[in-house]
């Protein structure tokens, strides 16, 4: 390009790229770039000017050069696609009025940082260092899907999407990109789909204060998502569902404070996810349905009144349960799930319990675990079960048999002592003992030799077929109760 061809302000920034110095157009360091589009001749650059420096610029010896440009207006298509460009690009604060065209370029180190974008295709793009989008204003979506960079991603405080219009199918779009350091989004604005299927971070993704839009839809799609570290999200506030399954997180999510609503949908799914720790703590009730099926942590954080009135927790496995809490809390949770009766709910909470040695409450979970197993029940399971869980509650409290046979005992003995039943032989009959005769009536299998030599009339008939009764019955539970408990050891 021969220089008679270029502006003023385009030969200012042709002399300065072969010595990698700054170009800046600005009037005001608080410039918003959102109005860019009234910037004058005097600091307009066209895209194909830019192209031609990066790509065949002059270079002097001694030098390194770099294009550096703050706050300029570029007009027409910056088009790098498949490009290959060994220096770093620097367009701080610029107004961009077309959607540059990166995809499939290589790069060394490329700062967008305070721009104003109508859109991004840098799908497939390689950065050999840092891509900074810091405080970026981009009005359409960005499209980095496939991309790798082996140093951080910043986005920190970008703005994507534009709240008073319809919001696009994809905002931003990351999926199955290689990012070997962070993905750093604190106080990410986004209005649509943010998508990170696939994607593999070497480090941590930071979403702390975080607002995501796109209500009724898929807000945060991270289907599949590998973290080394962790996923950072205090405070994050999504309108719309979060997507998590399948991810793998190598340390811990994070998500204290963070209000998710979703309502007549999910707001939450991590399912068939692995992750050293999940947090929920302090945050508000979650607006819509939450699923952590067939999930695994070592420690999850959460308190009964963030969960929503649905839940899936079916096949939800965690070592440690945090904070410490009674367990009668915990388990109305469980009415909630779609699924109903969810047995493995109930032993993964009793089994938590019984790590901390807290044995009174994994009992309670283990009562509730048969209660809500009853309903489930015919009628007459119904019945049987009530009997169980009234006499020695299901096994899990066998000193309940012990008082009701004690008081059945004690009735029959004042009763057969006040009013001593006949003896079948009256020239065999044993001396009668009253406190023998009931135990004898109560006590299944084993004889003490009173029951069958007196036959008691009338009501007293009744009562031994009472007592006889009872006694089957709290002997049968009893053994049922004990068989489940010695299982479980």
């Amino acid at each position: 390009m021969r220089r008679i061809e270029l502006s003023r302000a385009e030969k200012r920034v042709w002399r300065a790229y072969a010595r990698g110095e700054e170009v800046d157009f600005r009037t005001s360091p608080d410039e918003d770039a959102s109005d860019g589009a009234s910037w004058g001749r005097d600091r307009t650059i066209r895209a194909s000017v830019l192209r031609a420096l990066v790509l065949d610029g002059p270079v002097q010896n001694g030098e390194i050069p770099a294009l550096r440009v703050n706050g300029a207006r570029i007009v027409g298509t910056l088009n790098l696609r498949y490009a290959t460009v060994d220096h770093a690009i620097r367009l701080w604060g610029c107004h961009f009025e077309e959607v540059p065209n990166l995809y499939g370029g290589h790069f060394r180190q490329l700062n967008l940082s305070r721009s104003y974008l109508p859109g991004l295709e840098a799908a497939t793009i390689r950065i050999n260092g840092v891509m900074r989008l810091t405080d970026c204003v981009i009005s359409g979506p960005v499209q980095l899907g496939g991309a790798h960079s082996t140093g951080v991603l910043f986005m920190e405080r970008a703005r994507l999407g534009e709240p008073g219009r319809t919001a696009p199918k994809e905002i931003l779009h990351l999926n199955h990109g290689t990012f070997e350091d962070d993905v750093w989004c604190p106080g990410l604005r986004a209005h649509g789909l943010v998508r990170l299927a696939g994607a593999r971070v070497g480090g941590m993704l930071n979403l702390s204060d975080a607002v995501l839009s796109h209500p009724g839809g898929d807000a945060l799609d991270a289907e599949l998502i590998s973290v080394a570290n962790d996923i950072r999200a205090p405070r994050l506030s999504v309108q719309g569902r979060v997507t998590l399954r399948g991810a793998k997180i190598g340390g811990i999510i994070g998500m204290a404070h963070a209000r998710l609503s979703n309502p007549g949908g999910t707001a939450l799914r991590i399912s068939s996810c692995t992750a050293n720790e999940l947090w929920l703590r302090e945050a508000p009730r979650i607006e819509g349905a939450v699923n952590l099926r067939r999930s695994r942590f070592n420690m999850l954080h959460i308190t009964p009144d963030v969960w929503p009135d649905e839940v899936s927790l079916d096949g939800l496995d965690y070592g440690a349960l945090t904070p410490r809490l009674p367990a009668r809390p915990r388990i109305e949770v469980f009415q909630r799930d779609v699924a109903g009766y969810v047995p493995h709910s109930y032993e993964q909470l009793a089994a938590s319990y019984q790590r901390i040695g807290d044995e009174h409450a994994a009992r309670n979970v283990l009562i509730a675990k048969q209660r809500h197993y009853r309903r489930t029940q015919p009628w007459y399971g119904r019945i049987w079960g009530y009997v169980q869980d009234w006499t020695i509650g299901y096994g899990y409290r066998p000193l309940r048999a012990a008082a009701w046979l004690a008081a059945l005992w004690l009735v029959g003995a004042v009763a057969y002592s006040l009013h001593n039943p006949p003896p079948l032989k009256a020239d065999e009959k044993p001396p009668f003992n009253a406190f023998a005769y009931s135990l004898d009536l109560i006590l299944p299998i084993i004889s003490l030799g009173q029951e069958d030599r007196f036959a008691p009339h009338g009501a007293y008939q009744w009562l031994s077929y009472v007592l006889t009764l009872s006694g089957w019955t709290l002997a049968s539970t009893t053994i049922a109760g004990v068989s489940r408990a010695l299982q479980r050891q």
